[in-house]
């Protein structure tokens, strides 16, 4: 009996993804794991602490709700911003490395330039 290999974690496979409620790809969309389980724990400090100061336990639970309502879309909101200014920046060093490779030692090639001019 020849046993498959299981697929390397990122490598996609044929497994089903986790989705959260049903609409929420946790594992391929980044920053939503991180968003969420942050969410899970700002909730439970939010509504843990509202607890233990106001003894009301309705209110506990809405402050929860609405503390892992705020502290996910926080996290969401600044991981996407830094995810966003990452790939803008890999974009602009992998232009800056086509040029490099495009130009070298040709009349365009601004360090040639350079050293020329020097001389």
């Amino acid at each position: 009996m020849v046993m498959a290999a299981a697929p390397e974690p990122g490598e996609p496979g044929k497994r089903k993804p986790f989705k959260l409620l049903g609409i929420l790809d946790v594992e391929n969309i980044p920053c939503a794991r991180d968003s969420v389980l942050y969410g899970s724990l700002g909730s439970v400090v939010a509504g843990l602490g509202h607890f233990l100061l106001t003894s009301r336990i309705r209110r506990s639970c809405d402050v929860g709700v609405g503390g892992f309502i705020v502290v996910t879309l926080g996290c969401w909101f600044h991981c996407r911003y830094n995810y966003a200014k990452q790939r803008i920046q890999q974009r602009i060093a992998r232009e800056g490395i086509k040029n490099k490779i495009l130009y070298e030692s040709t009349h365009l090639d601004p360090e040639r330039k350079q050293t020329n001019s020097s001389n």
